[in-house]
């Protein structure tokens, strides 16, 4: 859960973006490596450098150099624009720091693209610090218009098994273009023998044999061998980049060294790296004197706690942003977060046994006239369920629910994708996994998501804007997914028990994690005892209703009952 909330931050998604939104297989291991991460504590300063720079880390063993590696799918999931192997590629490094600011600054520094930040005190020259470390970095190819085969993938296999594997692909085609000349030597053979039956059925068999051995070559030279890799980063053509005027690339200025933002320290690559700089631009983000790093996360945390942020613009900590409620608050926090090691559980401890995340969310006359929005945090803020949480909670008492835990999705052989901008890739792939396994896609949003106000998976999602539509009342009192888990979770709860009180037990324990009170039990058997009359008395004369007002009921009615009672609590929850 926890790692979806991040998953948000960063835009993820299963697609590049690009105009024809060519998918990208490999991206579901950058998303498992962000859950299993968060589920073991990695330390958030080494969460983030494992991102930038994971390729450019030491490693202890080939399991951390593949984890290391993946983890850099943070860079490489930024969004591509246009077709072609490079389209605009321009506007992809802006998207990677556009997100890095974001993300973990909580800084608009994308401003500072065309010229001087006009709030904050960041400069064009200091975004052009940043920019020329991206720009000295390899970012993959995942296809597009015109180019459609991924490229520059980083294998996850050592080097000498690639090699391996790439000289026996091209063994493989030497011999089937040895074959199609021996097989043409034979047609033309066949070609010199007299007329005849025997020369017609001669070349018949060698044209025949020429075609296939051409087929079978098209084949292997159009598909390339498996090996298996990552959409990841690696450093490229290393340099400084030029200042772009008015954010035109086209139109160039001065020269600009690569370094951090001049108000966070300023610091200058050393003049005998010769890496992209990602490396350092890690630990600049994770020093922890720097000011915005460990703030922006606990105030992440918090946000997810409390339903709102210390600071109310969790991407925005500048003077366009929203001032922080408890500036001293958040200070301590972030103080604590550094001491204990950046581990993001100690957060969550330090806060849930906190007297604040314990209040009630009873509001009185008092707190309702002094803070009337809640702004103090002086009693607890009700939040809605978020679109994951509703169809895991469906999947999950239907006891459909499957709990597999990785993977990726069905996509179609690399071989056959021809997608462009007028027939882009679409696909919608049904599963009863947990919804944070569901494949997100960049240009057209997935449409449950997209009902239950989803993130946006092109851009960065601080805060999920919650909608109330009929479309939403519609999808609960009508769509397939909800009827089919009510079924499920009626039959679950008949077949536990015979006992009306059991089931009606069961159905809270399952859809609430707790038993019901006494009075919801008196309310469950009136319920159901209403709606067993009514069900029975449908078309019925009110002589004959009145006749079999006493007559038990079969299993199949209070069966039946209990999918409607199901569907009760399910919009009770």
């Amino acid at each position: 859960r926890w790692g979806r909330h991040w998953l948000d931050v960063v835009r993820y998604a299963d697609t590049s973006g690009n105009a024809s939104d060519y998918p990208v297989p490999q991206t579901y291991k950058y998303r498992d490596w962000v859950i299993r991460s968060v589920q073991r504590d990695l330390p958030y300063d080494q969460f983030l450098r494992e991102q930038f720079a994971g390729d450019l880390l030491p490693s202890q063993n080939e399991t951390e150099r593949v984890d290391h590696i993946v983890a850099t799918g943070y860079l490489a999931i930024s969004r591509r624009f246009g077709g072609g192997r490079r389209g605009e590629h321009h506007l992809t490094i802006e998207d990677s720091i556009d997100n890095m600011g974001k993300a973990v600054l909580g800084t608009t520094l994308s401003c500072a693209r065309c010229h001087d930040h006009k709030f904050d005190p960041f400069t064009m020259s200091d975004y052009y610090g940043i920019y020329g470390i991206f720009e000295s970095t390899l970012y993959p190819h995942p296809g597009a218009e015109g180019a459609n085969r991924q490229e520059d993938f980083i294998p996850l296999i050592p080097k000498a098994e690639v090699e391996a594997i790439q000289q026996a692909h091209q063994a493989r085609i030497a011999a089937l273009m040895s074959e199609v000349k021996m097989s043409e030597a034979k047609l033309a053979e066949a070609n010199k023998l007299p007329d005849g039956d025997d020369k017609k059925s001669q070349v018949d068999a060698a044209t025949k044999a020429v075609a296939d051995a051409k087929k079978r070559l098209t084949t292997e030279q159009s598909t390339p061998p498996f090996i298996d890799n990552a959409y990841a980063v690696a450093d490229g053509k290393i340099g400084n980049t030029k200042q772009q005027l008015r954010g035109d690339p086209k139109k160039l200025g001065d020269e600009v060294p690569r370094h951090f933002p001049a108000i966070l320290g300023g610091q200058l690559l050393p003049s005998d790296d010769h890496t992209s700089g990602r490396l350092q631009l890690a630990r600049w983000l994770t020093d922890p004197h720097n000011p915005l790093t460990a703030r922006v996360m606990v105030n992440r945390l918090w946000q997810h706690h409390f339903g709102k942020g210390i600071v109310g613009t969790p991407n925005d900590f500048g003077r366009k942003g929203k001032a922080p409620t408890h500036p001293e608050l958040l200070d301590h926090l972030a103080t604590r977060f550094v001491e204990s090691g950046w581990s993001l559980k100690a957060m969550h401890r330090l806060i849930l046994l906190s007297h604040t995340w314990q209040l009630s969310s009873t509001e009185s006359e008092a707190s309702l006239q002094r803070d009337p929005q809640n702004e103090l945090f002086g009693r607890f803020r009700c939040q809605r369920l978020d679109a994951e949480s509703i169809r895991d909670a469906l999947l999950f008492v239907s006891g459909d629910l499957d709990e597999s835990t990785t993977g990726g999705h069905p996509f179609p052989p690399q071989n056959t994708w021809s997608f462009t901008q007028h027939n882009p890739f679409f696909a919608n792939y049904e599963t009863r996994r947990r919804s944070i396994y569901m494949m997100q896609q960049r240009l057209k949003k997935n449409p449950y998501l997209a009902l239950f106000d989803g993130a946006d998976p092109s851009s960065s999602t601080a805060i999920r804007q919650p909608s109330t539509t009929p479309l939403q009342a519609l999808f609960v009192m009508n769509g397939p997914l909800a009827h089919g888990a009510a079924t499920k979770f009626a039959e679950r709860i008949s077949a536990a028990t015979v006992a009306e009180s059991g089931r009606v037990t069961l159905a809270y324990q399952l859809a609430f994690g707790r038993p019901p009170s006494t009075d919801e039990i008196t309310e469950a058997g009136e319920f159901l005892h209403i709606y067993r009359e009514q069900l029975t008395n449908l078309g019925k004369p009110q002589e004959q209703i009145e006749a079999q007002r006493s007559e038990e009921h079969t299993t199949e009615l209070q069966s039946h009952s209990f999918i409607s009672y199901a569907v009760f609590c399910l919009k009770k929850k």
